[in-house]
């Protein structure tokens, strides 16, 4: 079981409000966290990606593999 660390993080009744509202039933505050964490390390890393997509050069991996000197398997 995950040790519970009790931290208080301070939040404008706005903000606990939102919270409030997004909140499922029988759904703890860490729950709720650790989905909008996941949610917003997903959203990063697309954004990531897709900036990569954008500005990024890409080379075949026969390319790659050859010149980090790599076999590819066939």
């Amino acid at each position: 079981m995950t040790e519970v660390a009790n931290k208080r993080i301070p939040v404008t009744e706005e903000i606990w409000e939102s919270l409030a509202g997004l909140k499922k039933h029988g759904q703890t505050y860490d729950q709720l966290l650790a989905e909008m964490i996941a949610l917003k390390q997903e959203r990063d890393f697309l954004a990531h990606i897709e900036e990569i997509e954008k500005n990024g050069e890409f080379v075949s991996l026969k390319d790659a593999a050859k010149k980090l000197k790599i076999p590819i398997p066939k």
